[in-house]
C-alpha cells in the first residue's frame, strides 16, 4: 500500500511539475509578446522629422514608418484597376490617383507631380502613357495645388517652423512610401517624375531618398540661387533658398539616373534655365531638348520617356 502512495507522490510531482513548467513557459510567452507591444508602440516606428543643415540642405529620414491609406473610390478599366486614395502627410491630406496595370507580377511604379494649379486629374496623361508601357503611377494633389510663396515659407523658417515647400517634398518620399506598401507593385523599382514646378520637387524627393530608381523632370529648371547668394548677407535666408533649390541636391542622384526634358518653344520655363540646371547635374544624365508643344510633356517626349524608364527599371 505504501508503494502505491509512493508512486501516487511521485506521479502528482510529476503532474505538478509539468503543470508548473507549461505556466512558466506561458508567462515567458506573454512577457515578451508584452515587450515587443511597448516597443512597438512607445518606439517610433519612423520619424517625419526635419532638419536643414548648414549648407542648406534639407533631410528627412528614410524610414518614415507605415502609411495608412483610405480607398475612396475604384473604378476599373479594360487593363488597369483605378483607385483614388487619400493618405495623411504631416498636417496635409493628400489625395490621389493610383492606377495599376493588370499583371499576375509585380511591376514598377512612378510618382507623378504635376506643376503649379493642376489637379490631380491633370496626372492622368502621363498615368495613361504609363499604364500602357505596364507601369502603376500614383499622381497627387499637391499642397496649395503646386504654387509656393517664398516670402511666407521664409518667415516660417526664421521661426524655426517647417517651410511649406519642404512639407511638399515629404507629400512626394510619402507617395512613394504608398507605392511600396501595394502588393502588387515592386518597392525596388519606384521613380519621380514631375512637371514644371512639380519637377522641383521630384528632383528634392529623389535626391533625399536613395531608394528611389531615378528621377525625370519636365519642363522644370532650378533657381540658380549660388549665383545671387553674392548680393545676400542674410545667412539664414542663403540656408533657406538653398533648401528650396534643385540645383543644391544634384550631387545626392548618382549612381541613379536624372533626366530632363524640355520644349524649345516653352514659354514658362525658358530651356536655357533648364539647360543650366542639367550642366551642374554629374553623370549618369540625359537631357532632351524636343520641338513639340511648349510647357509641359509634349508628343516628343513620348519614346524618350518610355526608353529612360525602362533603363531605370532594369
Amino acid at each position: 500500500m505504501s508503494g502505491k502512495k509512493n508512486k501516487h507522490r511521485i506521479s502528482s510531482k510529476k503532474v505538478k511539475e509539468q503543470t508548473s513548467g507549461k505556466s512558466r513557459t506561458v508567462a515567458i510567452i506573454i512577457g515578451i509578446f508584452i515587450i515587443l507591444a511597448l516597443v512597438y508602440f512607445l518606439i517610433p516606428q519612423g520619424s517625419q522629422e526635419w532638419k536643414v543643415d548648414k549648407d542648406g540642405v534639407l533631410s528627412y529620414p528614410e524610414n518614415r514608418g507605415k502609411v495608412d491609406v483610405k480607398i475612396l473610390k475604384t473604378e476599373s478599366g479594360s487593363n488597369y484597376s483605378l483607385e483614388t486614395i487619400s493618405f495623411q502627410s504631416k498636417d496635409y491630406t493628400v489625395e490621389g490617383l493610383l492606377r495599376i496595370p493588370l499583371s499576375e507580377k509585380k511591376v514598377p511604379a512612378i510618382v507623378i507631380l504635376p506643376g503649379a494649379t493642376i489637379s490631380k486629374e491633370g496626372t492622368e496623361r502621363l498615368a495613361d502613357i504609363f499604364s500602357d508601357m505596364g507601369y502603376a503611377s500614383l499622381g497627387i494633389e499637391q499642397r496649395n495645388r503646386g504654387g509656393v510663396d517664398f516670402a511666407y515659407d521664409f518667415e516660417l523658417f526664421k521661426a524655426g517652423k517647417e517651410p511649406v515647400e519642404h512639407k511638399m517634398v515629404f507629400d512626394a518620399l510619402r507617395a512613394v512610401d504608398v507605392l511600396r506598401q501595394y502588393p502588387g507593385i515592386d518597392p525596388e523599382r519606384i521613380a519621380v517624375v514631375g512637371e514644371s514646378n512639380g519637377g522641383r520637387f521630384a528632383i528634392i524627393a529623389a535626391a533625399l531618398d536613395p531608394s528611389i530608381s531615378g528621377v525625370i523632370g519636365i519642363s522644370t529648371s532650378g533657381y540658380d540661387t549660388e549665383s545671387e547668394i553674392a548680393n545676400i548677407r542674410d545667412e539664414t535666408a542663403i540656408r533657406f533658398y538653398r533648401s528650396i533649390d534643385p540645383d543644391t541636391y544634384l550631387r545626392f542622384i548618382p549612381p541613379r539616373k536624372f533626366v530632363m526634358m524640355h520644349s524649345v518653344n516653352d514659354n514658362i520655363i525658358p530651356i536655357d534655365l533648364a539647360e543650366n540646371t542639367f550642366k551642374k547635374a554629374k553623370e549618369p544624365k540625359q537631357f532632351y531638348k524636343v520641338t513639340t508643344g511648349t510647357h509641359g510633356y509634349s508628343e516628343g517626349m513620348l519614346d524618350p520617356l518610355g526608353n529612360e524608364l525602362k533603363l531605370m527599371f532594369q
